[in-house]
C-alpha cells in the first residue's frame, strides 16, 4: 500500500503544484497534471502567481514614482518660494544700503549695471498692496531664481524704449503667478535710487495697436523689442515696460505678456519718499 506523498522540501512553497511522477517541482518549469500531461506554467497556478507578483511590482514602482514626483512638485513650488523669499529680503536690504551710501546720480537716470546686480524694485498693486520684488540684471536661471530679471540691452526705467522684465510663473518666488489678473490702466511701478517710474497697462483700443495682454509662443521675441511687437532694429516710439512669464501655469508651452506705457516722467523720491498716492490709483 503506497505511503503518503513526500513532504515538500524546506525551501519549497507549501502550495507548489505536485508532479506525481517526479515529486515536488520548482516554480517556473512545466508541471504535470493528474493524468501526466505537461501543462504550461502560464496556464496554471504558478502563472497567476507570476502575474500577481509582476502587478505588485509595477504598482510599487508607480507609487514610488508618484511619491518622487510629489516631492519634486513640493520642492519646486513651496521650498523654492521660501528660499527665494529669503533671498529677496537679503537683496532688498543690500540694495537699500547701497542706495544710502552711494552718491546720488543725475535725477531720473540710472547707471548701467552688471549681470546679476540688483538695480530696482518692482511694485504691482494689482498683485497685492505689499507686492514688491527686487529686479536683477539678466534673465538666465541664476538671476530668475532670485527674482524678476531685466533683459540685457533693453531700456532702463524711464528711458525711451522697452523696459523688458522676465519672471517665473510658478516656483522660485512665483513673482508673476497672477499676472493674468492685470487690467488696462493698472499701474506698474519701478523704484530706483532716487525716483519712481509709473507705467500703466495698455488697453486693447490703445492707438499704438500694442495690446495690454497677449499670449505668444516662446519664439516670439518681438514682444521685447524697443517698440513691442515691432522689429528689433526699429527706433522706439515711446517708453514702454513689458513683463513676460510662462503660460499656462505649470507649463512653458507659451508666454504671457503684459505691456505698459510710462505715465509721465520720473517722480522724485525726495518729494514722495513712500510713493505718491497717485502711484497706486487705478
Amino acid at each position: 500500500m503506497p505511503g503518503p506523498p513526500a513532504a515538500a522540501p524546506a525551501d519549497q512553497p507549501v502550495d507548489a503544484p505536485v508532479d506525481r511522477a517526479r515529486g515536488w517541482d520548482t516554480w517556473g518549469e512545466a508541471w504535470a497534471d493528474d493524468e501526466g500531461h505537461d501543462v504550461d506554467w502560464d496556464d496554471g497556478p504558478r502563472g497567476r502567481g507570476f502575474w500577481r507578483s509582476a502587478a505588485l511590482g509595477v504598482g510599487e514602482l508607480l507609487v514610488t514614482a508618484g511619491m518622487v514626483l510629489l516631492l519634486f512638485v513640493v520642492y519646486e513650488v513651496y521650498v523654492t518660494d521660501f528660499l527665494t523669499g529669503q533671498k529677496q529680503d537679503e537683496l532688498s536690504t543690500e540694495l537699500r544700503e547701497q542706495w544710502a551710501n552711494e552718491p546720488a546720480p543725475e535725477r531720473g537716470s540710472i547707471t548701467q549695471v552688471e549681470i546679476g546686480d540688483a538695480f530696482g524694485v518692482l511694485r504691482i498693486p494689482r498683485l497685492g498692496e505689499d507686492y514688491t520684488r527686487v529686479v536683477l540684471e539678466g534673465t538666465e536661471e541664476k538671476q530668475l531664481a532670485q527674482g524678476p530679471g531685466h533683459y540685457v540691452d533693453s531700456a532702463m526705467p524711464g528711458e525711451e524704449g522697452n523696459v523688458a522684465l522676465a519672471g517665473h510663473r510658478v516656483g522660485k518666488g512665483s513673482p508673476f503667478l497672477e499676472l493674468d489678473a492685470m487690467q488696462a490702466g493698472d499701474p506698474i511701478v519701478v523704484e530706483t535710487r532716487d525716483s519712481w517710474f509709473v507705467y500703466r497697462v495698455l488697453g486693447d483700443d490703445d492707438p499704438s495697436g500694442i495690446p495690454g495682454m497677449q499670449i505668444v509662443s516662446p519664439t516670439t521675441v518681438s514682444v521685447v523689442s524697443p517698440t513691442p511687437n515691432a522689429a528689433a532694429t526699429a527706433a522706439p516710439t515711446g517708453a514702454y515696460l513689458t513683463l513676460t512669464t510662462c503660460h499656462p501655469r505649470y507649463s512653458a508651452r507659451q508666454r504671457l505678456i503684459i505691456h505698459a506705457r510710462l505715465d509721465g516722467g520720473a517722480i522724485s523720491k525726495a518729494e514722495f519718499p513712500d510713493g505718491p498716492d497717485a502711484l497706486f490709483e487705478r
